[in-house]
């Protein structure tokens, strides 16, 4: 056995019913994730897609209003944090990734307010534009003794403009070939709309660089010839008028299968909440990755860190299956704290090397 072959202990029991997988109680890795740590840094990562603000009220939940039967809470901090593809680019510089941010804001307080923050944290901002046509997307989540009582968004979800259309485009012509992997990430707020999507696509065929998909439902079907698609099991059921659920893989195998004629592409990762990933590469060929035992928090931003793990390993080079285990471990690990949060790089340290022996 090579030297640095891995042997991960997944350590599950699962019934396959009539179909044969290659999932097992051990899955060879041949990286370890030191070296996927050193080959990420300074790949550079075009994340385009929806960019949000996400607000924090924190507080304490001690009576009930007179006024309604709802909380009140006594809120002691206020936080912004970033959001949508913003988020997911901070998963990616995280792990030493230099992502370039492409989407729209407002021209408001709130969209410099993001900008600040893309600032503060050190990667470019050239590519966020100022829109005044459109809000910057704001989600406001109070949380009450640790659990999210209420979220109030405001936001805009018409698609952009032809204006605002080839102002990106512009800006992404000269971008799109100097980078290691495109992510697309659509929460269905405008941006991603088909004409764009399939510009993108082509651009990249002539460039030869891989692009990965985080798809919402609007435009589920545009994204044929993509490197990686990855939706989660509520898109793939809506995609397809399906109510499959986490436990039947015989079931998402054969959607997955449906969905491929529809939409070409060459790989396809299926998140299944507490029942881990479910992938089948370009040749057929499936896994299912079991979800890790965690104390579950929040599971919001887990699809966001899936993404960025899964598309920073195809920048890098690295064995599909080898991605999808370390972005399995990535989503678990950022459920386990309250609110929208990036991976910690010495969690996933860690945490990979007590799967592996």
């Amino acid at each position: 056995m090579p030297e640095n072959l891995l042997i991960a202990d997944l350590c599950f029991n699962i019934s396959f019913k009539d179909y044969t997988f290659r999932a097992a109680k051990f899955i060879l890795i041949e990286t370890s994730i030191h070296n996927f740590l050193k080959a990420a840094q300074g790949k550079r990562v075009l994340v385009i897609g929806d960019l949000m603000l996400d607000r924090y009220l924190w507080g304490k939940v001690n009576r009930i209003s007179p006024e309604a039967p709802v909380p009140i809470a006594d809120i002691y901090e206020e936080e912004s944090r970033l959001g949508g593809a913003a988020n997911v680019a901070l998963n990616l510089h995280a792990m030493g990734a230099i992502p370039i941010l492409a989407g729209y804001v407002g021209e408001d307080e709130r969209g410099a307010e993001l900008i600040r923050l893309v600032h503060r944290h050190g990667f470019p901002t050239e590519l966020i534009q100022l829109s005044t046509e459109r809000r910057t997307t704001v989600k406001v989540r109070i949380i009450g003794n640790q659990q999210q009582i209420l979220r109030v968004d405001k936001e805009d979800k018409f698609d952009l403009s032809e204006k605002e259309l080839d102002s990106i485009k512009q800006k992404l012509d000269d971008q799109i070939g100097k980078c290691d992997v495109i992510l697309l990430q659509d929460y269905d707020k405008g941006l991603l709309v088909p004409n764009l999507i399939s510009w993108i696509l082509t651009k990249a065929r002539e460039f030869a660089i891989p692009v990965a998909v985080d798809p919402k439902f609007k435009h589920f079907f545009s994204f044929k010839h993509s490197s990686l698609f990855k939706p989660n099991l509520k898109e793939l059921n809506q995609g397809l008028n399906l109510r499959l659920k986490g436990d039947d893989l015989g079931g998402i195998k054969a959607a997955v299968e449906q969905l491929r004629e529809q939409m070409p592409h060459r790989n396809t990762l299926i998140t299944l909440g507490s029942n881990g990933m479910f992938l089948m590469d370009e040749e057929g060929e499936t896994t299912h990755f079991p979800a890790h035992e965690r104390s579950i928090a929040d599971v919001s931003g887990a699809g966001d860190t899936v993404i960025s793990v899964v598309s920073l390993g195809l920048a890098c080079g690295l064995p599909l299956e080898d991605a999808v285990y370390f972005a399995n471990l990535a989503g678990g690990l950022v459920c386990e704290e309250v609110g929208v949060v990036f991976i910690d790089p010495q969690r996933l340290i860690a945490a990979s090397e007590k799967n592996q022996s």
